[in-house]
């Protein structure tokens, strides 16, 4: 599709215009008075002069197209008030081409109601004054066409330009719905291998000893199991730091669950450095029987909080974690 640039269709529809105020100038000795035919063009250029003034929106506001109407049912009111109908006026009748363009510039800008009800009212008035049969003679009928294929100009692009800006939203949508498909993919091939190094020397182990492991070597089982959980389910919750004092937590008895829930992914490196250096240190400190460290929702003042939980000394280790008792509740703000 090519292109016509804005400045050329004004240049053009102000030298189409400048057309009619020519023969409407070159015509005033046709009338019985030129004075209010002066008034008409001067109204005239006004309104045209505003309707192609190349700053502003494409559709033109209501207040000027309330204008460009009341100029366009006053011009032939003007200009007919010194003629005489039954006369050959010849170029004296510019008005009806002129109210033709100013209608099909209004069409052309999206104000087809107000395009519509200047050329009727034209109609309306050139009847009244010369008879039906003068709609022809005098122009209205082209008028009437003109503003018609503007009007159906002005909705095939209006339509077009909706049916762009949907297909545009669309490619975006599927864009950014194949990026979410990659980067899902590639991090979950991350994390397979990731998986894979940690646990496959396990793995090699436990198969050359047909899975007759010594308690030590369960235990660094279960140890290498909850490493791996992290990965999966910690995510932006694990740096070394954090992976080396839930290590330590660990093996200290503690039973340590890292959950995020992608709270903290729209914080930069340093705040992040920040917010998990406070973890580190929290699950360090800690001498809590289990420690739960959870991302809080976007745009909460908490990036993570996390629970220390404490079995009660006069009870039988409970596993249900409404049965323990908190020993500290830390609350790391994003900022």
């Amino acid at each position: 599709m090519i292109a016509v640039p804005r400045w050329l269709l004004l240049v053009l529809g102000a030298l189409f215009s400048a057309y009619h105020v020519v023969l409407g100038t070159y015509s005033l000795g046709t009338p019985a008075s030129p004075w209010p035919t002066v008034v008409a063009l001067l109204l005239y250029s006004i309104a045209t002069v505003a309707s192609l003034w190349p700053v502003g929106p494409a559709r033109m506001p209501d207040w000027l197209a309330a204008f460009v109407l009341a100029v366009s049912i006053v011009l032939p009111l003007l200009v007919t008030s010194q003629l005489d109908p039954a006369r050959d006026n010849g170029y004296a009748t510019w008005y009806v081409a002129a109210v033709g363009t100013l209608m099909t510039i209004a069409a052309a800008r999206r104000q087809l109601a107000v395009a519509w009800a200047g050329v009727i009212a034209l109609g309306v008035q050139t009847v009244i004054w010369a008879g039906p049969l003068s709609l022809g003679t005098l122009g209205v009928v082209g008028s009437v066409v003109w503003v018609g294929i503007a009007h159906m100009l002005s909705s095939a692009l209006t339509t077009a330009a909706r049916e762009t800006r949907r297909y545009a939203h669309a490619e975006r949508e599927a864009a950014a719905w194949q990026a979410a498909q990659d980067a899902h993919l590639f991090e979950g091939r991350l994390r397979l291998s990731q998986t894979n190094r940690m646990a496959a020397p396990m793995l090699r182990r436990i198969a050359d000893r047909d899975g007759a492991l010594t308690e030590a070597q369960r235990r660094e089982c279960r140890m290498l199991e909850a490493a791996i959980r992290d990965e999966i389910r910690g995510r932006m919750l694990l740096t070394d730091a954090v992976r080396a004092e839930v290590q330590r937590a660990r093996e200290r008895g503690i039973v340590v669950t890292l959950l995020d829930e992608g709270g903290i992914d729209d914080l930069d490196e340093a705040a992040r450095d920040r917010v998990l250096s406070q973890l580190a240190d929290a699950v360090s400190r800690s001498r809590a029987h289990r420690i739960i460290a959870r991302t809080a929702a976007q745009g909460a003042e908490v990036a993570v909080t996390v629970v220390g939980l404490r079995e009660p000394d006069d009870e039988s280790p409970a596993d249900d974690t409404d049965d323990l008792e908190v020993e500290f509740w830390l609350e790391i703000p994003r900022e």
